[in-house]
């Protein structure tokens, strides 16, 4: 590490609040899959952002609509009309197959913005009495920091220390089916929704069984529950389709989207439903100064252009073969305890004997490559989905070196 780095990193230390322990490399441009350090060293990016750049740094046709957009007109505020927002909520519902839109900027609103919703469609139209909703959610989910969210998460680190939390939530577990039919069917008449990651991110790209999503949904239908679908990081290209909901034939009520959306270059999110559920919403009751700007707006219409020739996803679903193939070889090796995920997304459990998660990341890092760890012994790889197949081969050559070593 060089005085220059340490100089950064010590200044970083000094003048920001700990609450992430990133990678002690400093970032100064980045293009493509590719990101530059202040040295000059580059670093293969197999992250994207947690998904938020799916279409790669600085992607020329995000970048010029962002700049178009800035000479004319950044913020209204919600209290006028602008020029881009009905097209990029039309276009959106379209995308989606959904009929409305309820912009927000980051994800963690987004899904504050679809429980919120979800209550207010259980009193409004399901006829829920006031203050009874419950919502059913699964163990080891992701859904964001806010107090309402992590009052219904399984992580201590996320959850530890700031009580009292938010009541009106079941937890159940991740892909069993009989225990979500049983927590709805414990007060099915209060149970407005079932929120659910398609895939489970955060808990190291967790996949159900197959069925599960199908059976979730058949459940919710039969008993009047929202199935609202978070596809935060599963969305809008990752995992080979444009919703990972998709890849099981299901369409939920309610679709949460975010990080993506915004191209990796302004925060983007929405809650997409029919009008029936988004409805229940009047003027005054919910909303944000910032969500559905212009600028927003302008980024988000190109980022649905790009998904609707459907080029990324099938590029994510064939490199997505690749990757899980390169993977395949390093578990039936031993270098890797254990491989899940779909498309351009995976989760790798590291062997205790081959170090930690955060003990690979770092190696990888001293190798030109960047991953993050989660919950202790994975990693998580989700390169933008514009990498190069000889780029994505090559960061996996680093990884069974690193394995190897």
């Amino acid at each position: 590490m060089t005085p220059r780095t340490r100089r950064a990193l010590a200044a970083a230390e000094a003048h920001s609040a700990h609450n992430y322990h990133p990678l002690p490399v400093v970032i100064a441009s980045a293009e493509g899959a590719w990101m530059t350090d202040i040295e000059g060293r580059r670093y293969l990016d197999l992250l994207a952002g947690y998904s938020a750049l799916n279409f790669g740094h600085g992607n020329h046709r995000l970048i010029e609509a962002a700049k178009a957009q800035l000479e004319r007109v950044t913020l209204t505020s919600r209290a006028f009309h602008h020029d881009r927002f009905g097209a990029f909520c039309a276009e959106l519902a379209r995308l989606c197959g959904m009929e409305m839109v309820l912009p927000m900027n980051t994800g963690a609103e987004a899904v504050e913005t679809a429980v919120k919703t979800a209550r207010k469609w259980g009193y409004r139209i399901k006829g829920v009495q006031d203050g009874r909703a419950r919502i059913i959610v699964a163990e080891n989910n992701f859904h964001g920091r806010t107090t309402t969210l992590i009052s219904f998460s399984t992580d201590p680190e996320a959850r530890a220390g700031y009580g009292p939390y938010t009541p009106g939530f079941e937890i159940v577990p991740y892909g069993d089916l009989t225990a979500m039919e049983a927590a709805i069917d414990m007060a099915p008449a209060d149970t407005v929704a079932v929120l659910l990651e398609p895939i489970q991110g955060e808990a190291g790209v967790l996949v159900p069984p197959p069925g599960y999503l199908a059976g979730v949904r058949e459940l919710t239908r039969s008993r009047k529950v929202l199935f609202i679908a978070d596809e935060i990081q599963s969305g809008l290209g990752r995992t080979g389709a444009t919703f990972a909901c998709e890849q099981e034939g299901v369409v939920p009520d309610v679709y949460v989207l975010g990080k993506a959306l915004g191209g990796g270059v302004v925060p983007v999110s929405a809650v997409v439903s029919s009008a029936e559920v988004l409805g229940v919403h009047r003027p005054g009751e919910h909303g944000s100064t910032f969500g559905g700007n212009p600028l927003a707006c302008a980024v988000a219409l190109e980022v649905i252009a790009l998904l609707r020739t459907g080029e990324i996803q099938r590029r994510s679903a064939e490199l997505g073969e690749r990757l899980h193939h390169e993977l395949g070889l390093l578990k039936a090796a031993g270098r890797v305890d254990e491989v899940r995920g779909r498309g351009l997304w995976a989760g790798v459990d590291i062997p205790a004997a081959l170090g930690t998660g955060r003990q690979v990341s770092e190696r990888l890092m001293e190798r030109g490559v960047l991953v993050k760890d989660t919950r202790g012994a994975t990693i998580r790889i989700a390169p933008p989905l514009v990498i190069d197949e000889e780029d994505l081969l090559w960061g996996l050559e680093q990884l069974r070196a690193v394995l190897s070593a």
